[in-house]
């Protein structure tokens, strides 16, 4: 088959997807008419044409998976996990192996690549992601632990109160261990980077200004897509560890939290207002507890190398995201925000140094 033949097929597969002409392609294509060698390699080329769009426009395979994950079928899921893997096949074309696997009709699998192409084709161009000139180590695998042991409690304990305070634990733990770590690196030249921290349905908003409420406290910056549905972070590798592992275990207990509040935590009003105003006092809390684990660390070094860093990534993140805009979100249901502001407002935050040293 020509070179030339496959490549005019695959672009009519993506004008087909654009047109959401799925169902009446699909028959079309898998009909007597055409080849079906010459259909699965140009399904198999538009898939990875419309890939290397969007490795070149800024996007990565993680956020692709994750796009796949909320917006297509388990089989639609798969096709592109095994474009991504880069299934590559010497004797058959990667769609005729992958419908053998799935048990599916040719039918069927042009329907799953036309569906994934209508996902996949309109997605927009993101900043590029930010890799510092030598890459920061992580958060150290002993330290990880105690801290995922600490939000392990809160995530597993029934009573708010015990969760926010182990949370604070957490915080205060991960805010000493960050000093540490910028008092050891310094100022390094350009270290600043980003990420994309994907969140699942429903209440995005909400949800979002709870990441935002741990990245502000653990000195990064944070910009939400709301119709892709994550948040972009923008800080220093250890503090995106941090604000990474933090963030998802209080989205976890909020939900908990939002849960136990009773009949009326039934109704979408009163779950959006009560995850907003959980997110906003947990965001002071953490601030709280990051300001006293600051006042505990006496070390004159430090305030000058913290100055420097948010200033590294204040300049970062309006390079990544110039045109950034402040979203006003109204409160429909009093009774939520009451009760999702005590929900985050029982716990005990007076940590002392030596209660962390034995976490």
């Amino acid at each position: 088959m020509a070179e030339s033949t496959v490549e005019t097929f695959a672009v009519l597969l993506c004008d087909a997807a654009r047109r959401r002409l799925g169902e009446l392609a699909a028959r079309e294509l898998a009909g007597p008419r055409y080849d079906a060698g010459l259909i699965d390699g140009a399904a198999e080329l538009a898939l990875r044409e419309v890939l290397a769009r969007l490795w070149r426009t800024g996007w990565q395979p993680r956020d692709v998976h994750q796009i796949a994950l909320r917006r297509l079928d388990r089989r639609g899921v798969a096709l592109t996990s095994d474009v991504l893997a880069g299934c590559d096949g010497a004797e058959r074309p990667l769609l005729a192996r992958w419908s053998e696997r799935h048990g599916v009709e040719r039918v069927t699998a042009l329907l799953v690549v036309l569906a994934v192409l209508e996902v996949l084709l309109p997605l927009p161009r993101l900043p590029d992601v930010p890799v510092p000139e030598e890459r920061a180590a992580g958060v150290d695998e002993k330290m990880l632990a105690r801290i995922r042991a600490l939000l392990a409690k809160a995530e597993s304990t029934s009573f708010p109160e015990e969760a926010e305070a182990l949370s604070a634990k957490a915080q205060q733990l991960m805010s000493r261990y960050s000093f540490e770590r910028a008092l050891v690196e310094g100022v390094a030249a350009r270290s600043g980077s980003a990420r994309r921290f994907w969140l699942e349905q429903p209440y995005l908003g909400p949800k979002s200004s709870l990441v935002t409420a741990v990245a502000t406290a653990n000195r990064c910056r944070a910009a939400f897509y709301a119709k892709l549905g994550f948040v972009a972070l923008v800080g220093h590798e250890v503090d995106l560890d941090l604000v990474e592992l933090l963030s998802t275990s209080l989205l976890v207990q909020a939900n908990e939290a939002m849960l136990a509040a009773g009949r009326g935590a039934r109704t979408r009003s009163f779950r959006h207002a009560f995850l907003l105003a959980y997110a906003t006092r947990i965001g002071e809390r953490l601030t709280e507890a990051d300001r006293a684990a600051s006042s505990q660390f006496a070390d004159p070094r430090l305030l000058p190398i913290l100055t420097s860093r948010r200033q590294e990534v204040d300049t970062l993140f309006a390079e990544l995201f110039p045109h950034t805009m402040r979203h006003r979100t109204t409160i429909s249901n009093g009774e939520g925000w009451t009760a999702g502001r005590e929900a985050a407002n029982h716990a005990r935050l007076t940590v002392e140094r030596t209660e962390l040293g034995a976490g």
